[in-house]
């Protein structure tokens, strides 16, 4: 119990305990303009809308913690769903077949971004922002206009619910438990303290060109499942579909508590921040805010979230 309760303690302290806090916040709020806000399709909804950021800043947060950044995210996502699109594979099979296109896809452009940053010792936001075009712009040329038909079968499968819960819901479940399982891991481990201080990361025996590498190849992978997701709503393509998610991706991080000085933080945070940041959006939809005025609206509560942290953080040192 006392270490359940010091687990809850130092979450509550932590940016993703306020990411969850605002979360809360922002629900009631929804709830008492949106009727059937506590009903189960409603709640579906919510988790199917998230899933796609939630899994990018993920994604995205391996990066963050190493101080780089990467912007491929959005190429990724934008050439998985207009493959998907264009080359529907029906049944089972041929979404496991898709599923297994789209984390390769993602995870061979994390590869080349993991080679040339950690091998190269190419600045990250060069490299991702190179692959990031050359990405989208191969989605231009397989899709060069929305349109294509994702498989059905991927479409009602994920969309849909089992035993009452969003199978987005257990598929954002499996990604927090392969992140709990990698944290503790020489991987895990390895990225903070490359984070923290690369020089003493090396010093300490740390391979840190290896551990940038495989960090790109996991976040390209993520992107490449958000991408998958993403696919399975819309169940059509367009090869700019993930260039809307880039910027939410990293305020989704930022939101989430995860420092871009690198080190600090985690991807339970940031897929609480991206939830966030989409309930936001159903929220400001339902009392009829013009959609002009969101992403406004959505800067000013991440500004405000993420300098609260930042009070809360500077406070708990003073009482140090």
């Amino acid at each position: 119990m006392s270490t359940l309760s010091s687990r809850l303690k130092r979450f509550s302290k932590s940016g993703a305990g306020t990411a969850a806090l605002l979360y809360v916040v922002l629900f009631v709020a929804y709830a008492s303009v949106e009727r059937s806000a506590l009903s189960v399709s409603a709640f579906s909804d919510l988790v199917n809308n998230a899933s796609p950021l939630a899994i990018a800043a993920a994604g995205g947060t391996l990066i963050v913690l190493l101080k780089g950044f990467d912007l491929s995210v959005a190429g990724v996502i934008s050439l998985v769903n207009v493959i998907l699109a264009s080359y529907p594979l029906e049944d089972a099979t041929g979404a496991l077949v898709s599923l297994g296109i789209a984390l390769g896809i993602g995870a061979l452009v994390g590869l080349v971004n993991g080679v040339l940053v950690a091998y190269g010792r190419f600045q990250s936001i060069a490299v991702t922002l190179a692959t990031m075009i050359m990405t989208g712009g191969l989605a231009l040329v397989i899709l060069d206009a929305p349109g294509g038909s994702v498989a059905e079968w991927l479409s009602e499968t994920l969309t849909d619910t089992v035993g009452g819960i969003p199978v987005s819901g257990l598929v954002l479940l499996a990604v927090v438990t392969l992140w709990a399982v990698l944290r503790k891991t020489n991987f895990g481990v390895a990225l903070y303290a490359v984070g923290q201080d690369e020089h003493a990361a090396a010093l300490s025996g740390i391979q840190v060109q290896r551990t940038r590498c495989l960090a790109f190849v996991i976040a390209g992978a993520l992107y490449g499942l958000s991408g998958y997701m993403l696919s399975a709503q819309t169940a059509t393509g367009n090869p700019n579909a993930g260039n809307t998610l880039l910027l939410l991706t990293f305020a989704a991080i930022a939101l989430g508590g995860t420092s871009f000085r690198g080190g600090m933080g985690g991807l339970t945070g940031s897929i609480i921040g991206a939830a966030s940041l989409m309930l936001l959006q159903k929220l400001l939809f339902s009392i009829g805010v013009q959609s002009f005025y969101i992403g406004l609206l959505q800067g000013i509560v991440m500004i405000v979230a993420v300098s609260l942290m930042n009070a809360g953080e500077w406070f708990n040192q003073r009482r140090a």
